[in-house]
């Protein structure tokens, strides 16, 4: 992976290029799966155009470590997220945006896509407002989010934390780090624990009412939602 990234001339930032045998789980391929039955469904342009995908708080990454399923098709992927630089490695555009407010016309894309985003926006207003983006920008989307009420929390890598008070959240994260999670001040770990809020399934009915929502199931247990149009 490095050298093919160095063959190209040039790397994205490590932050938004993961290794591929990372990403490239049974959970994601199995979702993204999903995501090109929506590749599928779009009738041939006449002019050959490729199909204009907008990842929401993506990252190449992603993408890359799932690139079977799609690298048979015309695509042409603009990923916005908040810490990225702009930069153009087609067929990546990498674009720095604020994923509840973006610079783009209604219907400007194909299909909008975003995975394990909409919980890291903000609280109620901000998730509304990043849901009206993903609803205008195409006439199909695909939006995935961990589910509230799965006992396993993915980003602190922990059972049932999700479900204890910001202030409890915030005394662990301070006394040591849990999984992807860690502060080295009581301000700091408020912070983390805040940036991390996971929708129930009425939730993300409210916030996509024009989609299907689907569930990613670990045996009898909801894992993920997904809205799809």
């Amino acid at each position: 992976m490095e050298g093919d990234r160095a063959a190209r001339g040039g790397v994205f930032r490590p932050e938004f290029e993961v290794a591929e045998g990372t990403e490239s789980n049974r959970f994601r391929t199995a979702r993204f799966r999903r995501f090109r039955a929506l590749l599928e469904s779009l009738p041939a342009k006449a002019d050959g155009a490729p199909i204009r995908i907008l990842d929401v708080g993506g990252a190449p990454g992603y993408w890359l470590g799932v690139r079977p399923l799609w690298q048979d098709f015309p695509v042409e992927i603009t990923i916005v997220n908040i810490g990225a630089e702009d930069e153009d490695r087609p067929p990546f555009h990498l674009r720095k945006g604020d994923a509840c407010s973006l610079p783009y016309a209604d219907r400007s894309y194909d299909i909008v896509h975003s995975n394990s985003v909409i919980e890291h926006v903000g609280q109620w207003r901000a998730m509304r407002a990043m849901a009206h983006e993903v609803r205008r920008l195409a006439p199909r989307y695909f939006v995935q989010t961990p589910n509230f009420w799965f006992p396993y929390e993915p980003h602190y890598k922990m059972p049932f934390i999700h479900w204890l008070p910001e202030s409890v959240r915030a005394a662990m994260v301070l006394r040591k780090a849990r999984g992807w999670i860690s502060a080295d001040t009581y301000d700091q770990a408020m912070t983390e624990v805040q940036d991390i809020n996971l929708v129930t399934a009425r939730q993300m009915a409210e916030l996509f009412p024009d989609a299907a929502i689907e569930r990613e199931y670990i045996g009898p247990f909801t894992k993920s939602l997904i809205a799809i149009r």
